[in-house]
């Protein structure tokens, strides 16, 4: 993930607010709480500032929802993503100026038309599009520019505030922001507001450290990047209380009135305290403990101290060796088999990434073959390849293989992850579909009703991933009754109408890859 963490200790004005200049030199506020959700910045310690509840929450609620104060879609899909709702599409409209945005339809288009229009005129005139980055920080600016920064009263710090971490970028890092400033004057049109380059450094820092990745409507690919102010001042913990969803808004009616905008929300995870800390994890779980601080530290420049790092708590699960009637592997076979999964694992992405995915099975299918003697259910390198294999034989179509292996990724997921984790939901719902297209309708059903028992509490009824999961927990739900009553008569009706009514998912047809 590319967000992070806020670490700068600030003022939240309590009375009617303050203005001051920002390094830009123009003018920025300081806000009041006294509209914003239940929450309050707080002096986290060494962590510097802190988000907590002032009143108790309870488990799915939203704690807090935010818009983007500006978003982007990533370079590589920005063909098959509309630039404004962030939904994938099969034939996007193109914008006909900048011939480089693509919208859902032209009501999508009209609804982002506040924000495109200088950057419409922008990319006229340089031509080519720069990368995404340099993209974000012309839509913060032109934001800033026109907002002074602060967009609504729920805002409870402006982005002058944000910490960058300038000062602690490596030496390539450093360089490859100075490229990208160089690519953001090349494209920032001579009419608008003149911008320092110690302003737009800053701002490539804070996106660096702060930028939120955003997924398409079906949660299972990143696809862009947006800044959220108020979610820079959530904490990380590796087990926190708290997840964060992309909801994309609605602009499909037409009548702009009724449209609602792209924003995160905030959800808690379980009940949450008055006074309590909010926090997120910037990382996946699904790494040892030394591993996640060496990430955190490396990304967002903190040693984390969580209770699961200090304690390396679930760090023997994901190292988990094969126990066999009291006898387990010598440590020079675990090492042995240990480098070998690194090794094919390399392989297997270099095989993904040329599209072999014949070669991904193959490989996937020796690796098992060691590591299955030797590893244990939760072992993180086992983990990895099951996962792989599951997917890219549910591409395949080969369902029957590609269930067994997710059944067990679940079993060790289940182990491993918060039991109200959104990537254990996304797991299990996937799982639940491979099985679905296995036939295998009893696992199928068990599975997709417990994924949106996660899902109900990370994702909420309202949005289209948990409302697509519930017709799809109603479908198997008939099916099973079918299928209890008569086999066989289950099985002649779904061969009949299976190629021509598809299980869907967010108004696509399921295919169980990302």
């Amino acid at each position: 993930m590319l967000w992070g963490v806020d670490r700068v200790d600030g003022k939240v004005s309590t009375g009617n607010g303050s203005s001051s200049l920002n390094r830009s030199g123009q003018q920025s506020v300081t806000m009041t709480v006294e509209k914003m959700d239940p929450v309050e910045v707080f002096a986290a310690g060494e962590k510097g500032r802190g988000l907590r509840v002032t009143e108790e929450i309870s488990t799915g609620d939203v704690v807090f929802a935010e818009a983007s104060f500006a978003a982007v879609v990533f370079d590589s899909l920005s063909l098959q993503v509309c630039h404004s709702c962030f939904r994938r599409q099969a034939n996007p409209h193109r914008c006909a100026q900048c011939k480089f945005a693509y919208y859902c339809d032209r009501t999508c288009q009209r609804a982002a038309w506040d924000e495109h229009k200088q950057e419409c005129s922008a990319l006229k005139k340089i031509g080519k599009a720069p990368n995404e980055n340099v993209r974000l920080v012309a839509r913060i600016l032109w934001r800033i520019q026109k907002d002074t920064g602060l967009v609504s009263d729920a805002q409870l710090t402006t982005l002058d505030l944000l910490e960058d971490h300038l000062s602690k970028m490596s030496p390539e890092d450093l360089k490859e922001l100075k490229v990208d400033v160089q690519h953001f004057y090349n494209y920032w049109p001579k009419k608008s507001k003149p911008v320092g380059e110690d302003y737009v450094s800053h701002l490539f820092g804070v996106i660096n450290c702060n930028g939120f990745t955003l997924s398409d409507q079906r949660g299972f690919q990143a696809v862009g990047v947006g800044l959220f102010p108020n979610l820079c001042l959530v904490n990380h913990d590796c087990w926190p209380n708290c997840t964060v969803i992309l909801n994309p808004g609605n602009q499909t009616a037409l009548d702009a009135s009724f449209h609602s905008k792209r924003r995160i929300e905030l959800r808690a995870l379980g009940k949450i305290s008055e006074g309590e800390e909010l926090t997120v994890s910037y990382v996946d779980f699904l790494n040892v403990s030394k591993e996640r601080q060496r990430l955190l530290k490396q990304q967002y420049y903190f040693d984390c101290k969580c209770e699961h790092c200090t304690s390396g708590m679930k760090d023997d699960l994901m190292t988990a060796v094969r126990d066999t009637d009291g006898h387990k592997p010598s440590a020079d076979v675990v090492k042995a088999v240990t480098d070998f999964s690194l090794r094919a694992l390399v392989k297997i992405e270099e095989a993904r990434t040329e599209g072999n995915f014949h070669e991904v099975v193959k490989i996937c299918r020796e690796c098992l073959e060691k590591q299955d003697p030797v590893f244990g259910d939760t072992s993180l390198h086992l983990l990895r390849v099951l996962s792989t294999a599951s997917e890219v034989l549910s591409f395949l179509q080969q369902f029957t293989e590609a269930a067994g292996y997710a059944k067990r990724m679940v079993d060790g997921y289940t182990k491993l992850y918060h039991p109200n984790n959104a990537q254990l939901g996304m797991a299990i719902m996937r799982a639940g579909v491979t099985h679905w297209h296995a036939g295998l309708i009893e696992a199928a059903h068990g599975l997709i009703c417990s994924a949106y028992a996660v899902l109900i509490i990370t994702h909420g009824a309202h949005h289209p991933i948990t409302k697509d999961l519930e017709v799809m927990r109603t479908q198997t739900e008939m099916e099973l009754c079918l299928f209890k009553q008569n086999e066989l008569v289950y099985r002649s009706m779904r061969e009949a109408v299976l190629s021509d009514k598809p299980m869907m998912l967010a108004g696509e047809q399921i295919k169980t890859t990302s």
